[in-house]
């Protein structure tokens, strides 16, 4: 059996010496698996309480609002899908799961009726709980053997990344290569 960079559990490949210009894709590669295997890891914890990473994301970002139980405070839908950057149908197929399982409360918007605002129940709050609980458990699972110091560096330097890209504004897109040469 072959396998890829991507797939390969014994660790990556020999690959070019640091400062290389592939270094930066094989970083890339190699953030792209740790971030599955801890999605899929996730996501299996939290199979029994019937949430779905998704669902997790949209507690959590909900949790952070000041006062979300509270109709006049709490989050309108469409800045819930503003914030996990996904279209305003895909958050409203959210927060439906999210009401079915009685986590969440849609609230007409006091000051505009056409929006709705997603209120986090008591239910919802002690799922916020789990998921805590959940992410911390496979974060220390797979970073568990990495030094403290390490860890450090590695988040300083995603910050860093991160605040870089960010800075530049919007990627523009390129034309693909003409395939007709």
């Amino acid at each position: 059996m072959t396998t890829t960079p991507t797939d390969d559990p014994a660790g990556p490949s020999p690959g070019p010496r640091p400062g290389a210009p592939d270094t930066a894709a094989e970083l890339a590669d190699a953030m792209t698996r740790a971030i599955k295997r801890i999605r899929r890891q996730t996501g299996w914890r939290l199979e029994p309480y019937g949430i779905t990473p998704g669902q997790a994301r949209a507690l959590r970002t909900l949790a952070h609002v000041p006062g979300c139980e509270s109709p006049d405070r709490a989050m309108r839908l469409s800045d819930l899908a503003d914030k996990l950057h996904i279209a305003p149908r895909s958050a409203t197929t959210v927060v439906d799961a999210l009401e079915e399982a009685g986590l969440v409360e849609r609230s007409p918007d006091p000051a505009d009726r056409r929006a709705v605002r997603i209120l986090l129940t008591g239910a919802g709050r002690a799922a916020v709980e789990r998921i805590g609980q959940v992410r911390d458990e496979v974060a220390q699972e797979y970073f568990g053997e990495v030094s403290p110091d390490d860890e450090e560096v590695l988040l300083r330097v995603l910050r860093s990344a991160e605040a870089r890209f960010l800075a530049a504004g919007p990627p523009r897109r390129s034309a693909p290569p003409d395939a007709a040469g």
